[in-house]
């Protein structure tokens, strides 16, 4: 699933027109129309008395790998359902979002606490528990085509010992799937049967979902295959039953209105209350549900997930206020190329652009040349970069070299497996790059000699301290720690800086530099931050 597959949006305040199926259509294939990723995608607009839907794929010649029949897997969705089977748990007496995690697992699981303070469940529900992204023990991430096939109960109740909290649960976002099994889990415990079990019975055949499953596959229904984003066509994921409801439900398009529909409808049965519980804010850091990121606007609200399994990507967004809700489903990964925001995000707001499709291209050979090198991954491995007959070449330490294409992005991808690398280019000039895989994002440095630049002292460093507000709500604290400069972005955690030139410096391990600048008087009074192609700057506050 994609830990970080949440939507963000700043709409505008005018509600979107009301759509038929051709106007869907067109808009869909507006979107994906040639693109390189061979994607297919179901999508369907839902409003009060109207749904309009269409299956539309990037080569109209692959058509028949989608339709009304085809479930897709919808990835990090499900985390809405295990909300609302949890939410049903809470209303009928049966626990309390207040209630600890550990009271909700086997007696004698070891789940840790941060200074005496539990992990609640609304602290799961926030992806604030503070919990790793993924367990430690039971997954196979050398074969990152099945990740979770392995992964039982057991290893996931004992990878609990393997962690230690490094802040109070509540205190800061970060996206788990790892609480999210837990949780799965435990919600199926507590319920007293298998997950699979209790979503039809407390959730699909309320809502009429009948072609919705785990590992069940109703008969009429089509597996959708999955594709990555280059095209090929991977392995589907597997999922414990009991597990699964951090990404394992598979659904078809009309089960995903269904689902939008009891959504956006009030009513007094169970499983609308349960359903308007998840909409509720539980955190305002950001703003969440239950599992719900709540995205402004104008003066509305939406309530928004994302998800993306190795070969598939989904989109749901409501629109409680105006009574409309968005889903789209995709038999390919997008999740390396940014997701299926833009296209969702037109779809509930006509303003926002659409996007447009990614098409092969030709690179520049002044890029191939500024690429080619030696580079060393944050985190990860090294990669050796290189260009022949206007071609790049990849090859990571110790594995075969790859071919990469490219699109007119501007990213490179390579057609044997499906990863995006994306040319950076830095304040001096030379070329980085981030390497998207598997929806981790990682930052890549040249390894080159170069000569050591004298660190600044203490007293050098103060004259740089100060607040630089880079974006609304997101400001960058730099100041002078230990003889060292550290840097801290609003909601992220202090980063060491190593000075490489005057008024240069970098943190080397996330691809950022930090250009300072100087204005008359010779005093700094700006930061540029450089970090994956972009540039953001801001003025200094002085502390």
């Amino acid at each position: 699933m994609k830990p970080a597959a949440l939507v963000a949006l700043v709409l505008a305040a005018a509600p979107a027109h009301a759509m038929d199926d051709a106007s869907l259509a067109q808009l869909v294939r507006q979107r994906l129309d040639g693109d390189r990723t061979g994607a297919c995608m179901a999508v369907a607009v839902v409003e009060k008395t109207h749904v309009s839907r269409t299956f539309q794929c990037a080569d109209p010649a692959e058509a028949g790998r989608i339709g009304p029949d085809v479930a897709f897997e919808i990835g990090s969705v499900s985390k809405t359902m295990t909300a609302s089977l949890l939410a049903d748990l809470v209303q009928q007496g049966k626990g309390s979002l207040d209630d600890t995690l550990a009271s909700w697992l086997p007696e004698g699981t070891k789940v840790p606490e941060f200074q005496g303070q539990p992990i609640l469940l609304r602290h799961v529900v926030t992806h604030t528990s503070g919990l790793p992204a993924l367990p430690s023990r039971g997954m196979d991430l050398t074969r990152m085509d099945d990740p979770y096939a392995g992964l039982d109960a057991e290893s996931l109740l004992a990878s609990l010992a393997d962690v230690q909290l490094d802040r109070a649960p509540g205190g800061r976002f970060a996206y788990s799937n790892y609480a999210s099994m837990l949780l799965s889990y435990a919600v199926a415990r507590r319920a007293g049967t298998d997950l699979e079990t209790l979503l039809q019975q407390r959730l699909f055949a309320p809502l009429g979902m009948d072609r919705a499953f785990i590992n069940r596959r109703p008969d009429g229904v089509r597996e959708a295959k999955a594709h990555g984003s280059s095209g090929k066509e991977v392995p589907a994921w597997r999922f414990a039953t009991d597990l699964a409801g951090v990404g394992g439900v598979r659904a078809t398009l009309d089960d995903m209105v269904r689902y939008v529909q009891g959504g956006l409808a009030p009513g007094d049965t169970p499983v609308a209350r349960a359903m308007a519980m998840t909409h509720v804010p539980v955190s305002q850091t950001p703003p969440m549900g239950m599992n719900w990121m709540i995205a402004p606007a104008g003066d509305r609200k939406l309530l928004v997930h994302e998800g993306a399994t190795g070969g598939f990507s989904s989109l749901v967004m409501l629109d409680p206020e105006q009574e409309r809700g968005v889903v789209i489903l995709s038999d390919t990964n997008w999740i390396s190329i940014g997701g299926l925001a833009s296209l969702g995000n037109h779809l509930a707001e006509p303003s926002l652009p659409l996007g447009k499709p990614r098409r092969a291209a030709t690179p520049e050979p002044a890029l191939l040349q500024a690429l080619a090198g030696e580079y060393q991954v944050q985190g990860a491995m090294k990669m050796s970069l290189r260009s022949r007959d206007g071609t790049l070449f990849l090859q990571p330490a110790g594995q075969p070299e790859y071919e990469m294409a490219y699109d007119d992005a501007g990213d490179f991808y390579p057609r044997d497996f499906d990863a995006v690398l994306r040319p950076a280019k830095r304040a001096d000039g030379t070329y980085g790059f981030t390497w998207m895989q598997a929806g981790a994002v990682l930052h890549a440095v040249r390894i080159e000699p170069r000569a050591a630049f004298p660190q600044p002292s203490p007293a050098e460093l103060a004259a740089y301290a100060g607040t630089y507000p880079l974006m609304p709500g997101f400001d960058l604290s730099v100041r002078e720690e230990g003889g060292k400069m550290v840097a801290q972005a609003t909601g992220q955690g202090p980063v060491a800086l190593e000075a490489v030139a005057k008024d240069r410096f970098e943190a080397a391990a996330f691809g950022a530099e930090f250009l300072f600048l100087r204005g008359a008087n010779g005093e700094v009074e700006a930061v540029e931050l450089h970090q994956a192609g972009r540039v953001l700057r801001g003025q200094r506050q002085a502390q």
